[in-house]
């Protein structure tokens, strides 16, 4: 296992709806709110992909300038490597989830950048630290925060209104669902509680608590970014209104994780 290689992970950019975009690569999902105020962020990916994240941002006329906010799902390489790069060039405040405050800033090595072989890891300390039921206001809008440990202890997953100027629909962002660090060997190395099995189970039935109307993921195949983009270019305006879809992607997280348990016995 080892980093993926930036030029296999190239993907255009993508005016979800509204206000709301998508920058990121293949790899890993990096969405863009426009607040009116500046842009609020949403994970900055790989350190090594920062170029293509640039990139897409002037392809939609978004420019870097105006960045004030990184919004952090949880605290793995892949999801903050670029932040440090990002706020040294726009002065952009950082956010994450309490909980994964010393996987941001390196005082715990659970960054997941070992796994991947990665030689070396920019960290910072976040400037805002969010826990369950806060909401991060910035210009015209309102970011609530839901706890979703599981993945990693801070996993925080995002619920906000985006619009285009006639219609408002409701966004979620998923705050983690790799069973990677779940499995019996990665806990015990990091001497992580085996209760994250628990938090994780309920965390995902926590999720289909919450109404939404556009399901986003952190990674593109969480929420099928891939296809509901072909579906926008083709002319529908709802392609990624999928309201079904979050709740059928926290179910089957929760069956594979009861799957994992089951062969590690």
């Amino acid at each position: 296992m080892g980093v993926p290689k930036p030029w296999e992970g190239y993907f255009e950019p993508i005016k979800i709806f509204g206000n709301l975009y998508f920058v990121g690569t293949k790899d890993v999902s990096t969405h863009i709110l426009d607040t009116g105020d500046g842009y609020v962020m949403f994970d900055s990916g790989y350190q090594h992909t920062l170029h293509q994240v640039i990139h897409n941002m002037h392809l939609l006329g978004l420019s870097p300038n105006n960045l004030k906010y990184i919004i952090h799902t949880h605290g793995h390489i892949d999801h903050f490597g670029a932040t440090k790069s990002l706020v040294a060039l726009t002065g952009a405040k950082t956010v994450i989830g309490r909980a994964d405050r010393d996987y941001a800033n390196g005082k715990r090595d659970l960054s997941y950048a070992k796994e991947l072989q990665m030689d070396y890891t920019e960290t910072f300390e976040p400037d805002v630290l969010l826990d369950d039921g806060d909401v991060f206001e910035f210009g015209n809008c309102k970011i609530y925060a839901v706890a979703t440990p599981g993945h990693t202890e801070g996993a925080t997953s995002y619920f906000f209104d985006v619009t285009d100027g006639s219609e408002v629909l409701r966004a979620g962002l998923h705050g983690g669902a790799g069973l990677n660090t779940l499995t019996k060997d990665f806990l015990n190395e990091h001497n992580l509680p085996f209760s994250l099995r628990d938090d994780y189970i309920n965390s995902m039935l926590k999720l289909n608590e919450q109404k939404i109307d556009i399901f986003l993921g952190n990674h593109m195949k969480q929420s099928k970014t891939i296809e509901k983009a072909e579906k926008l270019k083709a002319g529908d305006k709802y392609a990624f209104v999928d309201k079904e879809g979050f709740i059928a992607f926290n179910l089957d997280c929760i069956k594979r994780l009861k799957e994992l348990i089951e062969s590690e016995k």
